[in-house]
């Protein structure tokens, strides 16, 4: 008896909690895993968008996101904006233009966001000098920018054996990387990219809308961005059959990026990426924002989704 309740114990632990509240959407369904539990990182909400006519009779793409509390519901959002992703998604699929998806809404761990986003390889080719300049540096509402040491290595681990092993059990989806795709914005987009090259067996494709490649909030004397460059140096290679998309603008927060993408354009270039497996759009006027992200969300999900054998 006593093995029993142990067990019990062990299972409710391990077991996510299903609930049905979640976000409000205006196409598919939403189910919420509340608590989704970790040996790696701190547990957190996992939203999954299922598309109208979602049945376990047919197997769907997936799409892992970032900042999943940004993506359906502006009413419950701190800015009351959202990416539209069931608007977006739906009509998409509706149309016939891409392969019926889901999508994997990741919650961030807000406060600890910076040191969970931060790609931690390219962080620790910084010299411990800068690190420590880095960890000292504070957001705009006077914290401390990283609430802990980077530990992006750790959230890609609950990604890949512990979030996606779930998803795949649970709902009828692809196994396979080229159904399998991670996407988010901002320093969202660095940590997509990041799983991409650091697990290319796994995902068959990013997207990165408005990548913060100076990863901190400093463009001058700022050491990442050339970390971020040598980092792409060694692991971007045309052999792993990846999509990789990035877009940008060129207002509020995005004004940093243009000079940046261009020079991760040329490496992409010089590393022999051509249209098919690389596409990169300037969206002139835009900012940094979900609004913004919401109106060019068609690019990548056609993108990355197009190329899908169905």
């Amino acid at each position: 008896m006593r093995s029993l309740i142990l067990w019990f114990i062990l299972f409710c632990h391990l077991t996510p909690v299903l609930a049905l509240a979640g976000p409000t959407v205006s196409s598919g369904t939403v189910q919420r895993l509340k608590d989704f539990p970790s040996d790696y990182v701190p547990d957190r909400t996992v939203d999954i968008w299922l598309p109208e006519g979602y049945s376990a009779e047919k197997k769907h793409a997936v799409i892992y996101m970032q900042d999943g509390q940004m993506l359906f519901d502006a009413s419950n959002t701190w800015n009351q904006q959202e990416w539209q992703v069931d608007e977006v998604g739906s009509q998409l699929i509706k149309k016939g233009l891409v392969q019926p998806f889901i999508v994997v809404a990741i919650h961030n761990a807000v406060e600890k966001r910076h040191s969970e986003y931060f790609p931690q390889r390219p962080f620790t080719m910084l010299t411990a000098a800068q690190q420590q300049q880095l960890y000292q540096l504070e957001s705009a509402s006077g914290k401390k920018l990283f609430a802990e040491p980077v530990y992006s290595d750790l959230y890609l681990k609950f990604l890949v054996t512990e979030l996606k092993p779930y998803i795949e059990q649970n709902f009828s989806v692809f196994q396979s990387k080229e159904h399998n795709f991670v996407m988010g914005s901002s320093m969202g987009g660095l940590i997509s990219l990041y799983a991409l090259l650091e697990y290319p067996e796994q995902f068959g494709g990013v997207a990165c809308l408005s990548t913060h490649w100076p990863g901190v909030f400093a463009i001058e004397d700022n050491p990442v961005p050339e970390q971020f460059l040598a980092y792409l140096q060694q692991k971007l290679t045309t052999e792993k059959g990846s999509r990789i998309y990035f877009d940008y603008g060129d207002q509020t927060l995005d004004a940093w990026y243009p000079p940046l993408q261009a020079r991760v354009d040329q490496l992409m270039r010089d590393k022999g990426f051509t249209a098919k497996m690389w596409q990169t759009q300037f969206f002139p006027g835009e900012n940094h924002s979900e609004q913004a992200w919401a109106k060019r969300l068609d690019r990548p999900f056609l993108f990355l989704l197009q190329g899908v054998k169905r």
